[in-house]
């Protein structure tokens, strides 16, 4: 058959809402795209570990301590799963965790800012959390089964982190003035940051034209983008809070929030690998890869024992 025919075939499967298989024939460039972004996806959570791992000693108190933990450990299992779905598509872990050590690998720009205070991991659920489901949730219906049916479980955990995070701003929101001035400044950092997540302007964004024709994505990013700030404009109120922007406010023409003009300069400078953590944080990566050579091997090594006693045990039996 053709690959005209085979694309035909494929684009129909697309239009009809049919999820591609792993041994489903696809295009390359749908194929190499899923591995971009999928591994782009798994890089952040694994990253996204460390600005909240290095507050669980810190927490206020053993039940933030223990919320925050299970949190972490739940950012570990997203990346075990999007490797894994990712791994389908032909290309090993190895060679993902390669790619983000070079800087080849891109993970989201959010993780790249520092943790100053407790208030930053409340910020950090409400705001890097909710943009990440605004963002996910369509995911759940990506082209991709393996990608969709990943994305399914991350949502409903990401959900959970993010109302953790809600909460633990409104009972700091409730608290003395210095608690109340915490908060504040944590949304003040976290606001711009947050909105970048959604990535550029549609039509300065390369992957997106052919995404939304494959169904990876379902919605571009202005309109996931607006959605956010919509969201967030109103969740700030209970807070008693504010959004650093002056030019926010409610359009009543386009029943949505004006708000102001994206520092475009900081996000790409961020991408580019010259954020305020960059460096720091794939150092901590590289270092832990390296730490863990040997837990690796040793894996290796048990599950290639056990191969052998199957194959031992099975001779015996024939």
């Amino acid at each position: 058959m053709a690959v005209q025919n085979f694309e035909q075939i494929f684009q129909q499967k697309i239009d009809d809402d049919i999820r591609i298989e792993p041994k489903d024939w696809m295009p390359e460039k749908y194929r190499q795209t899923l591995i971009r972004q999928i591994s782009q996806h798994a890089h952040s959570e694994i990253v996204g570990m460390l600005p909240e791992g290095s507050w669980i000693s810190r927490a206020p108190s053993l039940k933030r301590k223990q919320i925050l933990v299970a949190k972490v450990q739940d950012e570990a299992g997203h990346g075990l799963y999007l490797y894994s779905a990712a791994e389908t598509l032909g290309i090993s872990r190895d060679e993902m965790i390669e790619q983000l050590h070079s800087g080849k690998a891109k993970y989201s720009s959010i993780f790249n800012y520092p943790t100053i205070t407790w208030a930053d991991m409340g910020a950090i659920g409400w705001l890097v959390d909710g943009a990440a489901i605004m963002n996910q949730v369509p995911l759940c219906r990506a082209s991709y089964g393996p990608y969709s049916r990943a994305m399914i479980r991350v949502c409903k955990e990401e959900s959970f982190h993010q109302r953790q995070g809600f909460e633990a701003l409104l009972v700091l929101s409730k608290g003395t003035a210095e608690q109340k001035a915490m908060v504040q400044d944590a949304i003040d950092r976290w606001w711009w940051p947050s909105i970048m997540m959604f990535g550029p302007h549609d039509a300065e964004s390369s992957n997106s034209e052919s995404s939304m024709k494959w169904k990876i994505k379902r919605f571009s990013n202005d309109e996931l983008r607006q959605r956010f700030v919509d969201m967030i404009a109103e969740q700030v109120k209970l807070l008693g809070m504010t959004l650093p922007d002056p030019d926010l406010k409610w359009n009543e023409d386009t029943k949505h929030y004006d708000f102001g003009k994206i520092n475009w300069e900081e996000f790409w400078n961020v991408v580019s690998g010259n954020g305020p953590c960059n460096k720091q944080r794939l150092d901590t990566r590289k270092k832990a890869w390296e730490e863990g050579v040997w837990v690796r091997e040793a894996a290796a090594a048990h599950a290639e024992k056990r191969k052998q006693r199957v194959v031992v045990k099975e001779g015996i039996a024939a």
